[in-house]
């Protein structure tokens, strides 16, 4: 193994304000999913392999590791500052997990806000016995992982069909898991706030059973599609 491309640390990276991340805790992904136009969302076998009531939020430190290994995984513990989602690329990796419990306990008790895995986890009774740690994968099994390298910490990965940069905004809740890009992040704190306040009477409207479909026929008219208004049967 050699230093440089494909083993190799950055220590400092670039995040998103505090109160830009602490904005999007009001928002559920499937906003945020609809203002990046669906296209910046995890695949959905990434799932919360923990608590669905758990959401987790926070700048990426980012991790790729050799199929199989997990050595920066712990280096990143050392890496990520208090508040940070570690995501990890484990190149298609689908026999070993990357991390288990004693990962996670460390990564708790440095403030990290858990862990979002391409790949598999294990030792999950212990993890959701920590009770507040969220851990996203796409599975788990009981087969550990080697401790050797190579690896990045905080380079560009892949997660989900993804690309996650160093410092981009992940959100993750019982939906899935958004990317937010990291000089994105502002102006679309912002969209949604507007958005919000103009939804809320359609929303309430909604609750009530007042709604028209009328849009419907009218895109349907428009493709040449026979079709008549509904009428309430009352």
């Amino acid at each position: 193994m050699h230093p440089g491309a494909g083993f190799r640390v950055r220590n400092d990276i670039e995040r998103p304000e505090p109160e830009v991340i602490n904005g999007f805790r009001g928002f559920e992904t499937p906003d945020i999913s609809d203002l990046l136009n669906r296209l910046y969302t995890m695949s959905s076998a990434i799932s919360n392999v923990t608590d669905p009531a758990l959401r987790i939020i926070g700048p990426a430190c980012t991790v790729k590791v050799f199929p199989g290994d997990n050595l920066m995984v712990h280096k990143s513990l050392d890496i990520a500052r208090p508040g940070d989602v570690v995501v990890v690329d484990t190149a298609g990796e689908r026999t070993t997990a990357v991390l288990g419990d004693l990962v996670s306990t460390k990564a708790r008790h440095r403030g990290i806000a858990g862990f979002v895995v391409d790949g598999l986890v294990r030792d999950i009774g212990a993890i959701r016995r920590l009770g507040d740690f969220p851990v996203f994968a796409r599975g788990i099994t009981p087969i550990g992982p080697l401790h050797r390298g190579p690896g990045e910490v905080n380079y560009p990965v892949s997660l989900g069909g993804i690309v996650v940069n160093p410092g981009d905004l992940i959100v993750g809740d019982v939906n899935g898991v958004v990317v937010v890009p990291r000089e994105l992040a502002p102006e679309l704190l912002q969209r949604l706030r507007e958005r919000s306040a103009t939804e809320a009477e359609y929303l309430a409207a909604v609750a009530r059973g007042d709604f028209s479909n009328a849009w419907v026929d009218s895109m349907l008219n428009e493709a040449g599609v026979a079709t008549e208004p509904y009428r309430d049967p009352r």
